[in-house]
């Protein structure tokens, strides 16, 4: 069973930035992608980053392109999620999940693992 676990949340003001980490309780071989989600109180959870096992392809929502990056560092089984410019809308709890095979940004049903999620707060 894999577990994840996000840190690096917090509050920022808008236009800063702020660096989330996913860390795997195993290695996490090039089969698995791992993706990011995030979710206001009410509202779906929303698709905002994905990065391939097999070869680091990224995805990402279109609200975010040009402001956040996803990476890893494979050889710890880390992923991270670089935020900047970050807007007020922004403000949601930041989930890290993890599947063995082909990476879905819309299709969060898909992911196996879950971590247990991190709040970040965007005020104006």
């Amino acid at each position: 069973q894999v577990q994840l676990s996000e840190s690096g949340g917090g509050p920022v003001q808008a236009g800063g930035s702020l660096s989330l980490s996913c860390v795997a309780s195993q290695y996490l071989d090039k089969n698995y992608c791992m993706g990011w989600f995030r979710q206001v109180p009410g509202k779906s959870r929303e698709g905002v980053a994905t990065i391939e096992g097999r070869d680091g392809e990224t995805n990402y929502a279109d609200s975010v392109k040009g402001r956040f990056t996803v990476s890893r560092d494979s050889a710890k089984s880390v992923r991270y999620l670089q935020m900047n410019n970050l807007r007020p809308g922004a403000t949601a709890v930041y989930s890290c999940a993890a599947r063995r095979g082909y990476c879905y940004l819309i299709f969060d049903d898909k992911y196996d693992y879950w971590g247990q999620g991190i709040q970040v707060t965007v005020s104006e």
